[in-house]
């Protein structure tokens, strides 16, 4: 029997998970770390907790497994994208990893853009110079931090550095190497032209493969480390929301899915270049070769119902672990009793700032309409809708792009909660279901791993032996019109705000 491992370096934490040539799970362990937050904005993590939790978790998947490692076929890599790990010639750390989901970058986006005008920058890049992408973190640390960047002789994307790890291989591939304003996307290589205007060297990045192509193997080192067998494939993988596509069917055409984890994506397939020449969403390499995606990111989506959960309901935490279910579970149930709309009480999910599709990191959380009637549950509610109309505002502008799947799926951590299943089927008004394996990034993750080894022909072949479908959660006509007015409302906010969150910024604290 083949077995495969999928590693999914995420941003709460990593998990591996140990699959046989069907997708069946055989054994998976998750290690949770910290993020750090300097300052109002900013977002750090340290790559070296993302080693420690991958050693832990393969030393745990296969302790629990009993299986002989000489039986695991491949090793695939997922992980949360933009992330800027700096390695200096002897392959340590040079500082905490600027991750994606920090907007410091304001002012480095403006010089890439005044340095590569936004027509050509698109043209390129398909997408914009944008705080969350890895270009301007690399700009700011020349800027900042000049003896940082002097010491400098790699830059990874967070699972390529576990890759460095593994295997000793500077190596990324082209789906996550999209997300950094710095690879030529129509053509899947590195933009010489954009190194070139931003002079940064083309020698400290690393070697760009295909997602299924094998980049190393895993090293003596890693395998006394690890449990690993030495000489096993490790291939390019992908970035988290690519790999959560092939984990969850989404590599051809006319397919999507929605996730709502610390960010929330909308993602679908495409077998050619399709560019929003506005930069509202963003345009990757697929993991499937010679093809490309189009997606959103917003940036607080499940991260706005954890901020509420850790503030709020501390209680309801605590009656959760007496009862040993999940928080989200207890949160839910409360949810349901408000009506659709939270009593007239609007939330915009801008804790961090937002990605897709206001490109604006000074944009920020409020709620709006509240009032003396509203309790905490009301809130609650208000925070689920706010994630979801985020989301319809980005699959909007799909549509518009000719980019339309007729059925959803949902996935990441919100995709668990039926009801909030629900409430994408009512706001999107278009069937939503799941995917019978809950695995995502790190099955996706593993299936290219098997491509990459041989287990499979193709991505493609893959997933329709591999993915299984659960039953549809379909729209209500009568919910979709209670939801339709409050969207509306939703929609005229930010427009109305986006000067005093400007002005708010220069505010000195």
């Amino acid at each position: 029997m083949e077995y495969l491992i999928g590693v999914d370096i995420g941003t709460s934490g990593t998990k591996t998970a140990l699959f046989n040539r069907d997708g069946v799970v055989i054994s998976s362990a998750t290690e949770e770390y910290p993020m750090y937050q300097p300052k109002n904005g900013w977002a750090e993590q340290a790559p070296e907790d993302w080693w420690r939790a991958t050693v832990n978790t393969i030393k745990s998947v296969l302790a629990q497994s009993g299986i002989n490692p000489g039986h695991i076929a491949g090793v695939g890599l997922s992980g949360q994208m933009h992330g800027l790990v700096m390695l200096d010639e002897a392959g340590d750390v040079l500082r905490r990893s600027i991750i994606w989901c920090d907007g410091r970058t304001a002012a480095e986006c403006d010089e890439i853009t005044e340095r590569v005008e936004t027509k050509r920058l698109i043209e390129i890049t398909a997408n914009p110079a944008l705080p969350g992408f890895t270009a301007s973190k690399i700009l700011w640390v020349r800027k900042n931090e000049p003896e940082i960047y002097d010491k400098c002789r790699k830059m990874l994307l967070p699972k390529d550095y576990i890759r460095f790890k593994l295997t000793g291989e500077f190596a990324t591939e082209v789906s996550d190497a999209s997300g950094m304003n710095l690879l030529d996307v129509p053509k899947r290589c590195w933009s010489v032209e954009m190194l070139e205007a931003l002079e940064i060297s083309q020698d400290l990045m690393p070697a760009v493969y295909e997602s299924c192509q094998v980049t190393g193997h895993i090293s003596a080192e890693a395998s006394s480390c690890t449990g690993l067998s030495a000489g096993t494939p490790v291939v390019g993988g992908a970035g988290d929301n690519a790999a959560a596509a092939v984990g969850t069917g989404v590599v051809e055409k006319g397919r999507a899915f929605t996730t709502i984890g610390t960010s929330g994506v909308i993602f679908a397939h495409a077998d050619e270049v399709m560019i929003d020449p506005l930069g509202r969403v963003h345009t990757f390499c697929s993991a499937v070769p010679g093809a490309w995606t189009v997606m959103s990111c917003t940036l607080a989506a499940g991260l706005s119902l954890k901020w509420l959960r850790d503030n709020f309901f501390t209680a309801e935490m605590e009656t959760a672990g007496g009862m040993g279910v999940d928080p989200y579970y207890l949160m839910d149930r409360q949810a349901a009793k408000v009506p659709i709309g939270a009593n007239r009480l609007v939330f915009l999910p801008y804790l961090m700032g937002e990605r897709s599709p206001l490109l604006d990191s000074d944009a920020r959380g409020v709620f709006f309409g509240l009032s003396a009637i509203h309790t905490k549950y009301d809130m609650l509610r208000a925070v689920m809708e706010g994630v979801t109309f985020s989301q319809r505002e980005c699959l909007d502008i799909l549509k518009d792009m000719g980019v339309i799947s007729s059925e959803m799926v949902a996935c990441g951590g919100g995709g668990s909660s039926a009801f909030w299943r629900q409430m994408l089927a009512d706001v999107y008004g278009c069937p939503v279901t799941t995917a019978a394996s809950k695995e995502g990034p790190a099955l996706g993750a593993a299936i290219l791993a098997g491509v990459g080894a041989g287990v499979y022909g193709s991505v493609q072949e893959a997933c329709r032996q591999v993915i299984k479908f659960n039953e549809s959660q379909q729209p209500s006509a009568g919910a979709m019109a209670q939801y339709e007015a409050t969207y509306e409302i939703f929609k005229t906010l930010y427009p109305a705000l986006k000067e005093s969150f400007h002005k708010l910024k220069k505010v000195s604290i």
